[in-house]
């Protein structure tokens, strides 16, 4: 991500994919340097558990979590979701690694809890059998009705927007033609040959199991700035800084006004 983003605000990149948090981050930082295009990703973080204690949110009072995501979107949609369950964080002991520290961890002990998202929790639930999908942060993130949750998308340099208005509309046309393709299910098969060939996930066994988990979307426009906002206005709440302490301005949604 830190590559990702000095790409971007030293224009040595034009159009980037970010954490949703990071493209609100970079707007502030950039002084509207950078505008969203599309959000490409909704929900994709799985509570995972070795034992069967985990049946809710607030189950998770007390217990240890292995987490990847410290400081961005896993991290604050973790927290306010425990918040709006009756827990303080503070409660959970979240110990924060990488993914692949997560899945020796979880690989390794008789029982243990861990947030990861897709496709690392689908490789861990494919290597062992003792794990399972205790929650998907989606389904619990709209039980609060707080709209859908946006976690990936596509951002473009402002000015590379204004100078090459057709190609990047080109861009997105194109980019909108392989998410239909990537979540059509009847092109699953050649869809995981390709995220495997492409070294997007470890194996096609990895990439046929998590295709379907990785809730691909494609929303532009109106709707998007609608989505977006929603979530950023959670965020804010929860933590002001999460999104660089101020929600973006109405120029930061490509397509809109």
């Amino acid at each position: 991500n830190k590559e990702v983003t000095a790409a971007l605000v030293t224009g040595t990149a034009d159009i980037a994919a970010v954490a949703t948090n990071v493209a609100a981050n970079l707007a502030a930082k950039t002084d509207g340097g950078i505008q969203v295009l599309a959000v490409n990703t909704l929900g994709v973080l799985y509570i995972l558990e070795k034992g069967d204690s985990v049946q809710s949110m607030a189950d998770l009072a007390g217990k240890t979590v292995y987490a990847t995501g410290q400081g961005a979107n896993p991290e604050y949609v973790l927290n306010y979701l425990l918040t709006q369950n009756g827990v303080d964080p503070s409660q959970v002991d979240i110990q924060w690694m990488t993914p692949q520290e997560i899945t020796a961890q979880m690989t390794t002990s008789e029982a243990g809890i861990c947030m990861l998202p897709v496709p690392a929790a689908t490789a861990l639930l494919l290597q062992d059998s003792g794990v399972r999908q205790a929650l998907s942060l989606s389904e619990e993130w709209d039980k609060l009705e707080r709209g859908s949750l946006p976690m990936g998308c596509i951002v473009a340099r402002t000015e590379f927007v204004e100078e090459k208005p057709e190609l990047v509309e080109s861009f997105l046309d194109l980019y909108g033609a392989s998410i239909s393709f990537m979540s059509d299910p009847n092109n699953l098969e050649e869809a995981a040959a390709l995220a495997a060939r492409q070294q997007i996930t470890a194996s096609e066994a990895v990439a046929q199991a998590a295709i379907p988990q990785c809730n691909l979307t494609f929303v532009t426009g109106e709707e998007m700035k609608n989505l977006l906002e929603q979530y950023y206005s959670v965020l804010f709440q929860a933590n002001p800084d999460s999104i660089g302490g101020s929600l973006p301005y109405d120029s930061f949604y490509y397509g809109v006004g």
